[in-house]
């Protein structure tokens, strides 16, 4: 193909449909540069955005993760992801090993990471002391999933740091210095003994609620993205979940790319908690 007939390259080599003959390199280097300003003038306005989201994933049963990652990719958003080691669709944990190269390929993209205990362990009472302290908790998965028994102060480290370090060994990345306990049921006393081991709680906003987890019946995936859309507001942390078993009608990746183009048309960006203003500070410590 001669310079006058060789298509140009928009955005990341997407080759651009030839231009018939005749067509002069003028018009062709005009069309270029309208295609690169555009995506320039995008990355631009995300990366000087004063509208920022901390848009953070739970594990799940996995069953949408590919797709997911898909659209994050597709979006160039970077999240957080918590993670716990759930029970999946094939079988494994969901930090399994089955699932390694997946977190590997997350963290090659520039998604950030913490812990979401190990058996996804909710915190159901406090007991002991508060010189010293222990906890009635019931895991989700793992060997004593379903279950109610008690953990102490360090047993409940050990719950969160397990995931963390897991996540560092399939990531090869270190995880942030946070946590997240499921269904987000905390006590003053288990947030007190995980900081005290390392680790801050961070939940969600009200509005970051995606909801997700509600039944499909009650919450379609349109009521729920019109929710976001409407409700959102700048520097809410957003959560949702790598797959939801309960849920009939998937959320993601339903709702997922319509809510970040609808919100990025709204001026928002998004950023990981890495960057968040309340736990930036946490990171160096």
């Amino acid at each position: 193909m001669d310079v006058a007939t060789r298509a140009p390259l928009i955005g990341d080599g997407v080759r651009a449909s030839a231009p018939r003959r005749g067509v002069s390199l003028r018009f062709c280097f005009a069309i270029y540069f309208v295609a690169a300003s555009v995506f320039i003038s995008s990355a631009s306005a995300q990366k000087d955005c004063k509208k920022p989201l901390y848009l953070t994933f739970d594990t799940g049963h996995m069953a949408v993760a590919p797709l997911v990652a898909d659209v994050l990719a597709r979006q160039q958003v970077r999240v957080t992801f918590f993670a716990a080691n759930e029970r999946t669709q094939e079988g494994d944990g969901s930090l399994g090993a089955h699932w390694a190269s997946w977190w590997h390929a997350r963290a090659a993209e520039g998604h950030e990471f913490a812990s979401h205990t190990w058996d996804h362990t909710y915190w159901r009472a406090d007991l002991g002391s508060a010189q010293a302290p222990s906890f009635r908790v019931r895991p989700s998965a793992g060997p004593r999933a379903g279950q109610d028994f008690v953990l102490t102060a360090a047993g409940y480290c050990e719950e969160i740091a397990r995931a963390a370090d897991r996540l560092k060994h399939v990531t090869g990345k270190t995880p942030l210095p946070l946590f997240r306990a499921p269904g987000g049921k905390t006590s003053p006393q288990l947030l007190a003994s995980a900081r005290a081991c390392g680790y801050t709680h961070v939940g969600w906003s009200p509005a970051g609620f995606l909801g997700d987890e509600l039944p499909s019946e009650k919450a379609s995936n349109t009521a729920l993205l019109n929710k976001a859309l409407r409700d959102v507001r700048s520097g809410d942390i957003l959560l949702a979940h790598l797959g939801i078993w309960s849920r009939k009608d998937p959320w993601a990746p339903a709702v997922l790319e319509p809510l970040i183009v609808g919100l990025k048309e709204r001026g928002f960006c998004f950023r990981t908690l890495r960057e968040h203003p309340d736990y930036a500070p946490l990171m160096g410590r």
